[in-house]
């Protein structure tokens, strides 16, 4: 054998038997995520202001359960670059300048929106983030023009992160469902977790190609989907459905109590790695400048999940 082949075939050898790197093996390694969200109702109970105590109330929550990933619906830019600054503030991001996105579902313009400034979703994640993907969802007929909102990490995890904010019009609702799914089967190789307010109790027939059959109760029957959603699995909150986070039924009444669960955190059922869990919170009622001091309509809902 020539010197260059032998050669050739030491290193190559070499190369099989060097061990991986950190950087390599913890980029392939389960991971565990905290997950946190957000109905902030920032234009028709906060007015577009940031000083009500919802922006506020919102950091302090993100920075006491210890979220990796927060999306918040329904919130003015305005408060979305307060979220920020507070959030730098508090040294929660790993990286300052990259770690939230923003995506208006509503333009700047309208003085009887978010005080003439944009409406819409917003991400956070406390590792820097890749680029966005601003997906708008088929269109119902609204001023607002709904949208699905991503952005994977650059640590080599394959995580990705999402939020939406589906449509009330039934007429719609679905369609813009299916688009929502579409979307994260194009990523199904990728741990995709996504969090936001879908409009639907998870009992609805329209989010049955979302929730896999192992996820059928009699609270939550015919599924047919992929995905598990973090607070399907608690038997002591209505199994199967979960733990309400709006009050009054909607549409149907809900199975186990008067009020609904719309609010949703799903993960693809082939991408958990370990055990999942969530909580639904109760409502803040110390901010000002609202009625009754509510600072939503909406619980926070939060879950951990261990992914591939």
């Amino acid at each position: 054998m020539k010197l260059r082949h032998k050669l050739s075939l030491a290193g190559a050898l070499c190369a099989l038997l060097l061990p991986v790197t950190t950087a390599q093996a913890d980029a392939v390694s389960p991971k565990t995520y905290n997950v946190w969200q957000w109905n902030v109702a920032g234009d028709s109970i906060h007015d577009g202001r940031t000083d009500t105590g919802m922006v506020d109330a919102a950091v302090g929550s993100i920075v006491y359960r210890g979220a990796d990933f927060a999306a918040l619906n329904e919130l003015c830019e305005n408060q979305y670059d307060a979220l920020v600054a507070k959030l730098r503030i508090e040294n929660w991001p790993q990286n300052a300048d990259n770690f939230a996105r923003f995506e208006p579902s509503r333009q700047g313009g309208n003085k009887a929106i978010c005080k003439n400034g944009a409406y819409g979703n917003a991400i956070f994640s406390k590792r820097p983030l890749g680029p966005a993907d601003r997906i708008a969802l088929p269109d119902d007929g609204t001023a607002e023009k709904r949208n699905m909102l991503c952005a994977g990490l650059l640590d080599g995890s394959g995580t990705r992160f999402c939020t939406t904010h589906i449509t009330k019009e039934l007429a719609f609702s679905t369609a813009q469902l299916d688009a929502v799914h579409t979307q994260l089967e194009a990523h199904s190789g990728e741990s995709v977790l996504i969090a936001g307010d879908f409009n639907a109790q998870p009992d609805y027939g329209r989010l049955n190609t979302f929730y896999t059959a192992s996820a059928n109760t009699p609270n939550n029957p015919n599924n047919a989907g992929e995905y598990r959603e973090l607070d399907d699995n608690d038997e002591g909150q209505c199994l199967g459905y979960g733990e309400w986070t709006v009050e009054g039924s909607g549409s149907n009444t809900p199975p186990c109590g008067p009020n609904a669960k719309i609010d949703l955190i799903f993960v693809r059922e082939s991408a958990l790695a370990g055990p999942y869990s969530a909580d639904s919170l109760g409502i803040s009622a110390g901010c000002t400048y609202v009625p009754g001091g509510l600072c939503s309509d909406h619980r926070i809902l939060t879950g951990t999940v261990t992914v591939k």
